[in-house]
């Protein structure tokens, strides 16, 4: 398959070259001394198993206004990364949320968090990772911040760092 028949929108990678898609055991072995990579276990939830792109941040806790405004904006590829500090109690992201990501061209949304709807998640040609669902909805209040250093099991993920994600895990760029 040719590169010009790959597309961003396959679900689970289909058709898109191996050329393409980032394994990040393969980027570790090259880069290691470049990267950190995150230890906590995120669960894939999206239709993208492989994604990465320039991080955009967001912290927040159990409020998804900040989540759904960012990702209502033109994503051109980046990876937005939220932490919500582990907190499983209320969903950051669901079904209508994503397809909002999808459409602005987001390459994927990484969450120290819960997502919700979690079935149509899987079939969105869109990256997720994420600590876990529950199906309770979020406040919507606007709280927290965005464009902010973040720390997430140990690993500084600073807006603009590349990310890295696949089921192996997650890799950041370390930057300064």
């Amino acid at each position: 398959m040719t590169a010009s028949a790959a597309t961003p929108e396959s679900p689970d990678n289909e058709g898109i070259p191996e050329s393409r898609r980032i394994n990040t055991a393969d980027l570790y072995d090259e880069r290691g001394e470049e990267l950190d990579s995150i230890a906590l276990q995120f669960q894939s939830l999206g239709g993208l198993s492989h994604f990465s792109g320039p991080a955009r941040t967001i912290r927040c806790l159990e409020d998804n206004a900040l989540v759904k405004s960012t990702l209502g904006t033109p994503g051109e590829g980046a990876v937005l990364v939220v932490d919500g500090a582990g907190s499983l109690r209320t969903a950051l992201m669901g079904d209508m949320i994503a397809a909002s990501a999808v459409a602005n061209g987001w390459a994927g949304v990484v969450i120290n968090g819960a997502v919700r709807d979690r079935e149509v998640l899987a079939d969105l040609p869109l990256g997720v990772k994420a600590l876990g669902s529950n199906p309770r909805k979020s406040t919507k209040t606007g709280a927290g911040e965005t464009d902010v250093e973040l720390e997430i099991d140990g690993v500084t993920v600073r807006p603009g760092a590349m990310i890295w994600c696949d089921p192996d895990g997650i890799l950041v760029e370390r930057q300064g």
